[in-house]
């Protein structure tokens, strides 16, 4: 007896009773400190009436006849219908994703040789750098008048001088080649952000990684297919996402450039809203925004999509 109640005094205690200090400091973990709702809250506040709020009016006014000013009438989806049959506003659609497209492909080209150039161990390798960064601290606006310039009298008179008659004049003006003057100024622009990305992603892989390569005879080429571009093509995925979403909503360089011409050769789907807005069809142009919106958003869950099975983070 005396054993035994003595076994039962010195028995530690059941691992399964819940201590009461632990369980304490559970409760306290799972709630939130409503200074983190104090914090949100105007924000969300905020984003609802200049953001969510506006979105909503301009979807409403979508399915009427207005025209910015005076009276309306709730007309249905006749203007989604009348989209669809405008080829002007079809062709805004057709350039501005064949710009998209092909900028982010000739973007991510440049910035990925300069990359390369810059990760080198060459001498004055950090002014160089700077100097390939300014374009992206430059207005887009500004950028573009100076081209526009450079590319109506500059480059003409360079032209006829050295006897290349085919850029003897403007090619602003001309409708074959006016989009390509858009897309190098564009990428001349977006080439430094881009390259600062792939550099990070230069740096990141080991250099003994190259070390090894030497080693078993690969050569530069090699190296570059099947060491370097797999090891960044994390880097490579946010370029391309990054870039071909900024450049569907590209404005201020055609505004500067061309203004949409020669005829409505450059004009973008951005450029088209915005104009409307200001000419009369508010209604109809707000229905387009709407469309553009949700094409938008489905390449955006598409590269989201993308972006998880590569198992890259933004």
């Amino acid at each position: 007896m005396t054993i035994t109640s003595r076994a039962a005094r010195t028995a530690p205690p059941s691992q399964h009773a819940p201590r009461p200090s632990t369980a304490k400091a559970t409760r306290s973990g799972s709630r939130i400190d409503p200074t983190y709702y104090w914090m949100i809250l105007p924000v969300l506040a905020l984003f609802a009436f200049f953001i969510s709020l506006p979105a909503l009016v301009g979807v409403f006014f979508s399915l009427t006849n207005y025209a910015g000013y005076g009276d309306w009438k709730f007309i249905g989806l006749m203007n989604y219908v009348n989209i669809f049959k405008d080829p002007a506003v079809l062709q805004s659609y057709v350039f501005t994703f064949v710009f998209a497209l092909t900028t982010t492909v000739v973007v991510n080209v440049v910035s990925l040789a300069i990359a390369l150039g810059l990760n080198a161990k060459i001498k004055w390798r950090t002014g160089i750098r700077t100097v390939f960064f300014i374009p992206m601290v430059l207005s887009a606006l500004i950028v573009s008048f100076v081209f526009n310039y450079l590319f109506s009298n500059t480059l003409p008179v360079l032209a006829e001088r050295y006897g290349m008659t085919p850029l003897a004049t403007s090619i602003l003006a001309n409708e074959n080649l006016a989009w390509i003057a858009i897309v190098v100024v564009t990428v001349w622009q977006a080439a430094p952000g881009a390259t600062i990305i792939y550099l990070a992603g230069l740096q990141s892989v080991p250099s003994e990684v190259y070390e090894a390569a030497d080693l078993d005879g690969a050569g530069t080429w090699r190296q570059f297919t099947s060491l370097t571009l797999p090891l960044i093509l994390g880097y490579l995925v946010i370029n391309v996402i990054l870039g071909f979403k900024g450049f569907l909503g590209t404005y201020e360089i055609i505004v500067g450039l061309t203004g949409g011409g020669p005829g409505m050769a450059t004009q973008s789907v951005a450029m088209r809203i915005f104009s409307g807005f200001t000419g009369g069809d508010y209604a109809y142009q707000m229905a387009n925004a709407v469309i553009y919106f949700l094409i938008t958003l489905l390449i955006s869950v598409i590269q989201l999509r993308i972006i998880q099975r590569r198992g890259v983070s933004l």
